[in-house]
């Protein structure tokens, strides 16, 4: 954690980026919809900077009547009046980075945090009024048994989180876990096993009320994220703060994206000296930008609205990917239902590859 002064700091680079695309033209007089406080461990945060920030967002932009701000929160670091206070900042939505209510996992995981600390951690939310929290947990770890997971799923499901977000464990090139994976094999779960994870998790979630409305993603009525679904909409976004991306449309189809240095002194030495901290920057042509789109798009339970992809690139999805979008349909992996486009049940086992076929 920054000590006070450098939080301070912190602030001031954030209001400087924010108030740098504020001006830019594909941003300016925007309204907001969602907020989405993420990354690292930002509830370690003194509450005044989401509270400036927030004051200065609405200044900038206009804010959605019903504006959903979410802060990722990490149960190791939890206090009452802490929770407390992100309410009072403007704080409507909380997610809880619980993986797991086993501690044995949650050490093999490296998390902070015990069992009964993610527990308290909710209550906490709770008690500070807050009446829209997101568990997220994690399945089919090394050596994990069905039996095992469900411990955890009913956990949480017990616990009446509004959203829960369930993803399987996956190793990533350039990651610590896909180095010790390299030294030692570690016992992940075959095909098989990973699918009866996948479907049990989905059955068991829609029978306690929770809709599937993305792949990983759980919902009680009305309960979506608003920040997942614009980034599976493929909505534009800006990004403030160390190790941020952000994203907008061009008006040719394609797409700018940008991410900042990760550092956090060089972030601040950058933001408030030139308003801005990009690391790096990438132009989709039109072509990639369909392909991202699509992609993102697949991962939706309603999938693609194909008046919506049109309007966005000026031509019909169908005629983009006439062979592919056959191929798939013949195998009764996507479906046409309505004007949307959608993966199959059985296509939802291979969703990567499907979604990842548009990328060519």
């Amino acid at each position: 954690m920054f000590p006070e002064p450098a939080w301070q700091d912190y602030t001031k680079a954030l209001l400087a980026e924010l108030k740098y695309y504020a001006e830019q033209s594909q941003f300016s007089k925007r309204k907001i919809h969602s907020i989405f406080f993420g990354g690292g461990t930002p509830s370690l945060a003194p509450a005044s900077l989401f509270a400036e920030v927030l004051d200065v967002a609405q200044d900038l932009f206009s804010f959605a009547e019903d504006i959903e701000i979410t802060l990722e929160a990490n149960p190791g670091a939890s206090e009452a009046g802490r929770f407390q206070a992100y309410r009072q900042a403007g704080i409507n939505r909380i997610s809880i980075g619980v993986q797991s209510f086993d501690n044995a996992e949650l050490k093999w995981l490296e998390r902070i945090h015990s069992a009964d600390e993610a527990m308290a951690a909710y209550k906490m939310a709770r008690d500070a009024g807050f009446e829209r929290i997101n568990l997220d947990l994690m399945y089919a770890l090394p050596y994990q048994s069905l039996d095992e997971w469900f411990v955890s799923l009913e956990k949480g499901i017990a616990l009446n989180p509004e959203h829960l977000s369930c993803y399987q464990l996956t190793v990533e090139p350039h990651t610590a876990l896909h180095v010790t994976h390299k030294k030692q094999k570690l016992a992940l779960p075959d095909e098989d096993l990973a699918l009866q994870f996948f479907w049990q998790t989905r059955q068991r979630l829609a029978e306690a009320g929770y809709a599937a409305y993305e792949i990983s993603n759980f919902a009680k009525k009305d309960e979506s994220c608003r920040h997942n679904c614009g980034y599976w909409l493929y909505d534009d976004y800006i990004g403030i703060g160390a190790g941020a991306a952000g994203k907008w449309n061009e008006n040719d189809g394609g797409v700018v994206r940008y991410s900042n240095v990760r550092a956090p002194q060089l972030y601040m030495d950058s933001a408030l000296g030139h308003g801005k901290a990009v690391n790096s920057e990438e132009v989709l042509q039109k072509k990639e930008a369909m392909g991202e789109a699509v992609w993102l798009g697949l991962r939706q339970r309603n999938g693609i609205d194909l008046p919506w992809f049109e309007r966005r690139f000026g031509q019909p999805l169908i005629a983009t990917y006439p062979l592919l979008i056959k191929q798939w349909l013949n195998q009764q992996k996507l479906e046409r239902v309505g004007s949307s486009l959608r993966l199959t049940p059985a296509g939802l086992s291979l969703a990567d590859d499907i979604a990842a076929s548009f990328l060519v």
